[in-house]
């Protein structure tokens, strides 16, 4: 039992190094221990501005590249994307401690990053491309486990967790 992250990247403007794989391994770590939660599987994906403008018509509705877009398999509510199963894919596959009985971890859910956005980004706010990948990815994280940033209340929390794990793991403007 424990946070997994599992990576694939549909981009060749930047290249995605092991140590920036341990970093993000490693701010997965401290979330799920910041949020207490210490199960399941984060699939990230990095894409380029195209994939992700497809992406964020599909929806969102909005036809415009974004930096960061998160899909939850936990809950299903008026807004979230609903992911339909194979009536045997996990039929009497869950063991006692909830983790399947193959190894896997279940899904927390999906993030997709827009590489070309994060560099852009990274230039704008005077940091580093791989602080800028950190912070979308711990953004994403929040935003599978439920938080959002609707209301200035809602930002203000959300954005405060951010940074404190961003600041646990070394990773400052």
């Amino acid at each position: 039992m424990s946070l997994q992250l599992s990576w694939n990247t549909e981009q060749e403007q930047f290249d995605i190094s092991p140590e920036l794989i341990d970093r993000l391994e490693q701010l997965l770590r401290l979330c799920g221990e910041q949020e207490n939660v210490s199960d399941g599987e984060v699939a990230l994906t990095f894409v380029d501005d195209e994939a992700i403008r497809e992406l964020n018509k599909q929806y969102r509705g909005l036809d415009k590249p974004t930096d960061v877009l998160s899909f939850a398999m936990q809950e299903i509510g008026d807004e979230e994307l609903e992911i339909i199963y194979g009536e045997d894919d996990f039929e009497d596959s869950d063991d006692a401690d909830g983790e399947e009985e193959d190894g896997f971890e279940e899904p927390l859910g999906d993030i997709v990053i827009s590489v070309p956005r994060a560099i852009a980004q990274a230039e704008e706010y005077g940091h580093s491309v791989d602080r800028e990948l950190g912070f979308l990815f711990v953004h994403g994280f929040l935003h599978l486990i439920g938080y959002d940033h609707q209301t200035e209340e809602e930002e203000k929390a959300m954005f405060g967790k951010q940074e404190q794990i961003l600041q646990k793991a070394g990773l400052t403007r």
